[in-house]
């Protein structure tokens, strides 16, 4: 019987591993509640990936920082409604929920009716992607595209590509680029 547990167990560790990702939830990450949200459509045809240009984290505790401190500054510098982004990932592997699925982000001028934006914690001029953070993002883009969020054949694009900037900064930059759905 305890086999048969423990069969079951990685069964389901592997189904997660390989048809979903585990995104840390706003309460769980300790997140302020939005003053208004503006509901996103489903079939997105397009995906931004953007880099926060602040600190790296490389633990929860240092990554949940960061999200308060990003939430804080988005919410009370800039006067927006929530963290700007739908989901965003740690140094540490994780993908914490962001404004999440179905709510409009504040994460790139014209195209956050249109997009869904994911964005890496960290400065990825000078900081590298693991390949943790690598495999939580096209897990996330999967988990995007089972719910329906973006369509299969979505457009995946750096944020410099839809906006005057450098983000999602070099490293993260070259990697996308080799991604199956990025286009030039």
């Amino acid at each position: 019987m305890a086999n048969k547990a423990l069969v079951l167990l990685a069964v389901l560790f592997c189904a997660q591993a390989v048809f979903g990702v585990t995104i840390i939830s706003k309460s769980e990450w300790g997140a302020r509640s939005p003053t208004s949200k503006s509901t996103l459509a489903s079939s997105l045809s397009y995906a931004v990936i953007h880099h926060t240009a602040g600190n790296y984290c490389s633990t929860k505790a240092a990554c949940i920082t960061q999200l308060k401190n990003i939430q804080n500054y988005h919410m009370d510098s800039l006067g927006w409604a929530d963290i700007g982004y739908n989901f965003l990932i740690g140094g540490d592997g994780n993908v914490y929920e962001g404004r999440g699925w179905n709510v409009m982000g504040a994460h790139a001028t014209n195209w956050n009716s249109k997009s869904i934006g994911i964005s890496f914690l960290g400065n990825y001029n000078t900081n590298t992607l693991t390949s943790a953070q690598i495999t939580a993002a096209k897990g996330l883009l999967s988990t995007a595209v089972s719910r329906g969020q973006i369509v299969s054949g979505y457009t995946l694009y750096g944020h410099r590509q839809v906006g005057s900037t450098e983000c999602p900064g070099t490293n993260i930059w070259n990697e996308i680029r080799t991604w199956s759905n990025w286009k030039a």
